[in-house]
C-alpha cells in the first residue's frame, strides 16, 4: 500500500483524472501518454479499459502511471481502437486494487467501463438503497453506485439508463464511459469538475484537461458544458442536455492549485490566471522585503505575479527534489525534521541576509508551512513573511478534494494573527475572495452570484453535502 508523504500535507490533495479516446489504432498506448500528463491529479493508482469490437481489456494496478503501464507488454494486450483511462487520487474508498478505476461490468446491453472524477454527496445514501435491494458490492469506492444505478435502471438504452443514474445521484462528476458503441462523457450540472473535448485527426479524444490532449498532439475542440453528454461513436459526436440549463459553480481551486499550469481551464489559462493572482495578492498586502521566493513548485506563478507586481525580484530561494514522492517512507522521529530537507532545501546565497516574502498556494495544516518557514531562518534570512494565493481554507470539501475535517484546518481554528504565529512568519496574507474572483476575470462573487465553487473558504457549498450531514447528524 502507498504511503503519503508526511511532508507534503499542507497542500489539499488532488482529486483524479480521465481520459479516452475514440477511432484510434493504438488507443490504449494514447491513452497511457494521456494519463502521464494527468499524473498530477491522482497518483496512487491507474487503470485502462479498451474495446476491440469484441471484447474489452481491462489492466489497473496500485503506483504512479510508469509502474503500470510501462511496459510495453502490457499496452499490447489492451486490445482495440477505443480505450478509456484513469488515474486516481481517493477521496472514498481505500487504496485498493479493487477500488481502482476504470470500473467494469457487465451489463444486459454488454460491457460498461467507467471512469470518475469527483465525489458523490449522497452515495452513501443510495449504497444502503442499492443494497437492500440485493446489489452486491464490489468496491468501497462512491463510483460503483453510479454502476449499479445503470444497472437497475428499467430503460433500454445506454443513454437512458445513464440518464435515470444521473438524476438520482448528487455532487461533483466528470464521467468517461467506455460501452461497445463508443465512448460517453459527462459531466455534472454545476460543472464542477472539468472535461475537455480533442481531437486528434478524425479521432475523438475527453481529457479531464488540456495539457492531456497536447501530449498526443491533439486539437482541443471545446470543454464540456455543465450537465451536458457528449456521446461519440462511428457516426460522430453528438450532445445531450438532460438536466436543463444552471449556473456553472466550476472549482475555482483549479486555477489555484489542482490543474496544471500549460491547461486552459474554462477559457482561461492556468498558468495567466496564477500570475494575476499572484499581482493581486501583492496590491492588497504588499510589503517591505528584498527578495519574493516562491515555494515550489506550485508557488511559483503566483510569485512571479507578486514580484512584477511590487517591483522586488523573484528568486528562486528555495529548490525542490522532484526525486521525493508521494510514496516516501516516513522517517523515524530522530530524523523526521530532516524529511522537509529532503524535498525542500533553502539556497543560501539568495535568502542569507535577506527579507524574504514566501509565496504559497494555500495552507491546510500548516505542518509544511511551519518546517520551510524554519528552514528559510536557518539559511539566514533577517525577516520571513509568507503570502497565500487563496484565502483561507475554513471548511473541508465534499466534491471530490480530500481535505482534512474542519478542525484540523489551521484557518478553520485560529484567525490570521494566530496562524502567522504558529507557523513562525514576521506576517502572514492571505488573497480575498474578492480578489480571487477580480484575478480569475469575474467579480460575480461581489455581485452575490459566485460563478465558482469556493465552498472550502466560505462554506458555500453549491450541492448540499448529504452524506456527511447525516454524519454530523448522528
Amino acid at each position: 500500500m502507498l504511503t503519503t508523504n508526511p511532508f507534503d500535507d499542507d497542500h489539499l490533495r488532488e482529486e483524479c483524472g480521465v481520459f479516452g479516446i475514440h477511432g484510434h489504432a493504438e488507443a490504449a498506448a494514447l491513452v497511457a501518454l494521456g494519463l502521464h500528463a494527468l499524473q498530477h491529479r491522482g497518483q496512487e493508482a491507474a487503470g485502462i479499459v479498451s474495446y476491440d469490437g469484441e471484447h474489452f481489456h481491462n489492466h489497473r494496478d496500485l503506483g504512479h502511471v510508469e509502474d503500470c503501464f510501462g511496459n510495453e507488454a502490457v499496452i499490447r494486450k489492451l486490445k482495440g481502437n477505443n480505450a478509456i483511462g484513469h488515474v486516481r487520487y481517493s477521496t472514498t474508498g481505500e487504496t485498493l486494487l479493487r477500488n481502482v478505476q476504470p470500473l467494469f461490468a457487465e451489463m444486459e446491453f454488454g460491457g460498461l467501463a467507467l471512469a470518475h472524477n469527483g465525489n458523490l454527496t449522497n452515495a452513501a445514501a443510495l449504497r444502503r438503497q442499492l443494497v437492500k435491494r440485493g446489489c452486491l458490492f464490489q468496491s468501497t469506492t462512491d463510483t460503483e453506485v453510479i454502476v449499479h444505478l445503470i444497472a437497475i435502471s428499467l430503460y433500454s438504452t445506454v443513454e437512458d439508463r445513464l440518464i435515470d443514474a444521473l438524476r438520482q445521484i448528487e455532487g461533483a462528476y466528470s464521467l468517461v464511459c467506455l460501452t461497445k458503441n463508443g465512448l460517453v462523457g459527462v459531466r455534472d450540472p454545476l460543472g464542477i469538475r472539468p472535461l475537455v473535448i480533442g481531437k486528434l485527426g478524425s479521432c475523438w479524444v475527453l481529457a479531464s484537461e488540456t495539457c492531456a490532449l497536447d501530449i498526443i498532439g491533439a486539437e482541443f475542440v471545446r470543454d464540456v458544458e455543465p450537465g451536458e453528454i457528449v456521446i461519440i461513436t462511428d457516426e460522430g459526436i453528438r450532445s445531450l442536455k438532460p438536466f436543463g440549463g444552471r449556473t456553472s459553480r466550476f472549482c475555482i481551486f483549479e486555477y489555484i492549485y489542482f490543474a496544471r499550469p500549460d491547461s486552459i481551464m474554462e477559457g482561461t489559462s492556468v498558468y495567466d490566471a496564477r500570475k494575476r493572482i499572484g499581482a493581486q495578492l501583492a496590491r492588497e498586502s504588499g510589503i517591505a522585503a528584498d527578495v519574493i521566493v516562491p515555494v515550489p513548485d506550485s508557488g511559483v506563478p503566483a510569485a512571479i505575479g507578486f514580484a512584477t507586481e511590487s517591483g522586488i525580484p523573484f528568486e528562486l530561494g528555495i529548490i525542490r527534489n522532484h526525486y521525493v514522492g508521494r510514496t516516501f517512507i516516513q522517517p523515524t522521529d530522530r530524523t523526521r525534521h530532516a524529511g522537509v530537507k529532503m524535498k525542500h532545501n533553502p539556497n543560501r546565497a539568495i535568502i542569507a541576509g535577506k527579507r524574504v516574502v514566501l509565496v504559497d498556494d494555500s495552507i491546510v495544516r500548516g505542518t509544511t508551512s511551519r518546517k520551510i518557514v524554519e528552514l528559510v531562518r536557518q539559511a539566514g534570512a533577517t525577516e520571513v513573511h509568507m503570502r497565500i494565493s487563496s484565502p483561507p481554507t475554513s471548511f473541508p470539501c465534499y466534491f471530490g478534494i480530500d481535505t482534512p475535517e474542519r478542525d484540523k484546518l489551521l484557518a478553520a481554528r485560529y484567525d490570521v494573527e494566530g496562524m502567522a504565529k504558529l507557523i513562525g512568519v514576521d506576517s502572514l496574507a492571505f488573497i480575498s475572495i474578492d480578489g480571487l474572483y477580480k484575478a480569475v476575470g469575474d467579480d460575480a462573487r461581489n455581485n452575490g452570484a459566485p460563478q465558482y465553487c469556493d465552498a472550502c473558504f466560505t462554506g458555500d457549498y453549491p450541492v448540499e453535502p448529504t452524506d456527511y450531514m447525516d454524519k454530523e447528524e448522528a
